[in-house]
């Protein structure tokens, strides 16, 4: 009798799968007699988690001891039961929650496992070296194209500042908590919660403090929005050093860093302002060539200095660290044990640290934003765990959550561009990496993370574009003919470069228009705020706050409490902006009169007044 293979942990994570599937389409069967839509999963309040655990465990535990008995291999049999489970499985939720994005998703899956099931995995791993010549020309290109991301996102960011047009949130607070920092190192602020506390009591970034030596000299707020450009356009040089790595010839690298730059929701993300996420991108594509290249001490930095950005930021680390000891067992390489090593310290730091910081804002700041996943809080709970719990107990909730209507757009922004090569790969650990695209742009229900103007989709950015590139690594090896190599990422450059001009371009465009045409108004508006002393307290509607940020104590006429506006020197209003003034409105109406009046009851007077756009009011001595 020949000796039987060893299981190894790429066997043991396919009868896993295999297992929960079958308990999953066995709930979702216990469930169907309650008339279970996908939308509204109430009925998942009767069902045990404890049982689906169980469940997956005595499957699993069977096939184990039948892999164990059996003469032949099972592997294929496992794998297309994988296959026939899921489309049994899924046809239930189309039964009951039939949707044609839905439709499309299923579809999609089920190709990836009937590839899978037809072709199995893929566990020979490219050997990639160092020596590899650079052409002048490619690394001119992309640093003309970073150039020019640099002045893009630079002139966009600046004239939005340069035309009051950078409101209070997300922009006034960031620009008051640099000037705190400038003066006492702490990440103050007055006006995000109308009263004087850290910013890190919100979201803890200490990644910030790297920014504060050039914010220190040119203190005002102009300069985040630029730093912000120059950290963007940076990850050209990791994605550059990543692509030359993977055996790219210097034009092909060179089209994939502009691709990035190109991604509509790399420069869009920069449409509201700075925000701590610009940071992503570049740190997890240095971590990504750390780890290629066996760089310890990078693994350790880059690791660190992501989990410096936000409390989740955590998430993309645990999910790098994951496929890198999945890689690290499935490849068969005598240095498997350093990646099984450094991932497993990656892993454990950043949990380690996602369960410090959360404890810390739950304990003493405002808690954590768990609220953008209501859609999955069916059992009166609001933790996190409430979400992963959902996924287990029931897939195909996460599965048509990720195509609600409102979210098509988005896929379409962010997914055509990389023309299917996220997929093209028979190293299936490689799709952890599609974990943060999934979890924090299209599982949640709030509206800005899966939207290409706003900050949420850098961390998974930086992960769509490495799995992309490894998936073409490996496509590249077989093809021969130059054009075909080149033909991938070009085609990756011309449709982002489309994108780009069609969503983006022409609200970036808005702002220095704006400024052009009225750059005089805008100059005696300047004139005017200069009115209002550097260190006098200052309560001031929304786009007034961030050129009068550089200050101790300031507060947004709209948040702030009547005690704290009265408690100021000074009040600058908006006189046409309605919303500002809506907790003084009567029926809807005469808020602006309301509040100004209240002003003037106690010892306010206006000094200065712009048209019926701007007026400034300084209380009596």
């Amino acid at each position: 009798m020949e000796k039987k293979e060893k299981m190894v942990l790429p066997d043991l994570i396919r009868k896993l799968v295999l297992s929960w599937l079958l308990s999953a389409t066995v709930i979702y069967m216990q469930l169907l007699g309650k008339q279970i839509n996908l939308k509204d999963i109430t009925g998942l309040q009767t069902i045990s988690f404890l049982q689906i655990v169980i469940m997956t465990a005595a499957v699993f535990a069977v096939l184990c001891l039948v892999s164990f008995k059996a003469e032949k291999d099972i592997k294929k049999l496992e794998r297309y039961g994988i296959f026939a489970v899921f489309t049994v499985l899924a046809l239930l939720g189309i039964m009951t929650s039939f949707t044609v994005p839905f439709l499309c998703i299923v579809i999609l899956t089920e190709g990836i496992l009937f590839f899978y099931a037809r072709y199995g995995e893929n566990r020979e791993y490219l050997e990639i070296t160092d020596k590899i010549k650079n052409n002048k020309a490619a690394v001119s290109a992309v640093g003309i194209a970073a150039l020019m991301f640099l002045l893009f996102v630079s002139v966009w960011t600046v004239c939005r500042v340069l035309t009051y047009s950078s409101p209070t949130f997300d922009f006034g607070i960031f620009s008051q908590m640099f000037y705190h920092m400038k003066t006492t190192g702490i990440p103050n602020t007055t006006v995000e919660r109308d009263g004087l506390l850290s910013h890190f009591n919100v979201h803890v970034s200490p990644i910030y403090y790297l920014i504060l030596p050039f914010y220190w000299l040119y203190p005002e707020p102009v300069t985040l929005q630029v730093m912000q450009a120059v950290i963007l356009a940076s990850a050209v040089v990791p994605a550059w050093k990543l692509a030359r790595k993977f055996g790219c010839k210097p034009f092909v690298s060179a089209l994939f860093c502009i691709t990035l730059l190109l991604y509509p929701s790399y420069s869009g993300g920069t449409s509201y302002d700075l925000h701590e996420n610009v940071f992503l991108t570049p740190l997890l594509l240095w971590l990504f060539y750390s780890i290629d290249t066996k760089k310890k001490w990078g693994v350790a930095v880059f690791g660190i200095l992501t989990l410096m950005v936000k409390e989740d930021a955590a998430v993309y680390v645990a999910v790098i660290a994951l496929w890198l000891i999945l890689r690290s067992v499935c490849q068969k390489d005598s240095d498997w044990r350093w990646g099984a090593k450094a991932g497993s310290l990656l892993f454990a730091g950043a949990v380690i640290w996602f369960f410090a910081v959360t404890g810390y804002l739950a304990q003493y700041g405002d808690g954590v934003m768990t609220g953008r996943y209501s859609n999955f809080f069916y059992d009166d709970s609001d933790s996190l765990f409430s979400v992963i719990k959902v996924a287990i107990l029931c897939p195909l909730k996460v599965l048509y959550e990720c195509v609600d209507r409102e979210k098509l757009l988005f896929i379409a922004q962010t997914m055509v561009p990389l023309c299917g090569l996220l997929f093209l790969t028979r190293k299936y650990e490689r799709m952890v990496l599609l974990i943060p695209y999934v979890l924090v742009n299209l599982m949640s229900d709030y509206t800005y993370q899966h939207d290409i103007f706003f900050q949420y989709t850098y961390g998974s950015t930086a992960c769509l574009f490495y799995l992309m590139l490894a998936n073409y690594a490996d496509l590249a090896e077989k093809i021969k003919h130059v054009f075909w190599k080149y033909l991938p990422f070009l085609c990756t450059a011309v449709i982002s470069a489309g994108y780009l001009w069609i969503f983006v371009v022409p609200r970036a465009i808005t702002y220095p228009r704006r400024y052009v045409q009225g750059k005089e108004y805008y100059q005696e508006m300047d004139q005017i705020l200069q009115i209002v002393p550097k260190d006098a307290s200052v309560a001031a509607t929304t786009f007034y706050t961030v050129p009068l940020s550089n200050r101790e104590i300031l507060y947004d006429v709209r948040y702030g409490s009547l005690e704290h506006i009265l408690s100021t020197e000074y009040v600058v209003l908006a006189i046409q902006d309605e919303r500002s003034y809506t907790s003084y409105a009567e029926n809807g109406e005469n808020g602006y009169e309301n509040f100004t009046g209240i002003l003037e009851r106690n010892g306010y007077e206006i000094i200065a007044q712009l048209d019926d756009t701007i007026v400034i009011y300084q209380k009596e001595n």
